[in-house]
């Protein structure tokens, strides 16, 4: 298995052996019990659940789920990860811990980034504005929005204010700095999306990538 899903804590910072301070995101990563395994048109799939969800919030329906996996309480979260060619497969009731990575490795974590409700273009895309002086009023606006001939209409894909950020986004190339067994604890070089206490999911990378 080469996935888990965390809860992010925030952002602290670690020393390595010269003592330079490495910017760390600390991340409480399982542990996952294994909720199912199935067989897909594309391969098998785990479905793995982290934490624990309420009794009273618990559906007959998901009690029945779990049950098959020898659960007593439902996870609060469920998350599905697609086995690549050649993983072994794990079996119904075993449990996933951050003892899957091991420092020094490249990860990509997934996760909602925090919402930033309804924006303008200059706060959404970093447009410059207008002239602040000389009269003017249109300080933070958008500015022309295509020609009044042809095409006669705003084109699609054009920059406009609107509803910014609760997006899913996957920051990859992620370097694990440290990982702690006991606390199941996993300090990841640099920042993860979401705000703090926000669930992701954690997946070794099987390469570098672009940017790292």
């Amino acid at each position: 298995m080469k996935a888990i899903i965390g809860r992010k804590l925030g952002m602290t910072r670690v020393f390595d052996e010269d003592g330079r301070a490495i910017p760390v995101t600390v991340i409480e990563a399982g542990p996952c019990p294994v909720v199912q395994v199935r067989d897909g048109e594309h391969g098998q799939a785990v479905q793995l659940g982290f934490g624990t969800r309420k009794p009273k919030r618990t559906t007959k329906a998901l009690s029945g789920h779990v049950g098959k996996a020898g659960l007593e309480t439902a996870p609060a979260r469920l998350e599905e990860f697609a086995l690549e060619a050649g993983d072994e497969a794990p079996n119904p009731g075993d449990t996933i811990t951050v003892e899957i990575f091991q420092r020094g490795e490249r990860v990509k974590i997934t996760g909602t980034t925090k919402g930033r409700g309804f924006q303008g273009v200059v706060k959404r895309y970093g447009f410059r504005g207008g002239p602040a002086t000389h009269g003017s009023t249109r300080f933070r606006r958008p500015g022309s929005m295509g020609p009044g001939t042809d095409p006669s209409r705003v084109i699609k894909g054009k920059k406009l204010p609107g509803h910014m950020g609760a997006a899913r986004q996957t920051t990859t190339g992620l370097q694990v700095v440290k990982v702690d067994v006991e606390r199941n604890l996993l300090y990841v070089r640099g920042a993860v999306p979401g705000p703090r206490s926000g669930m992701v999911t954690v997946r070794k990378q099987g390469g570098a990538s672009r940017y790292a």
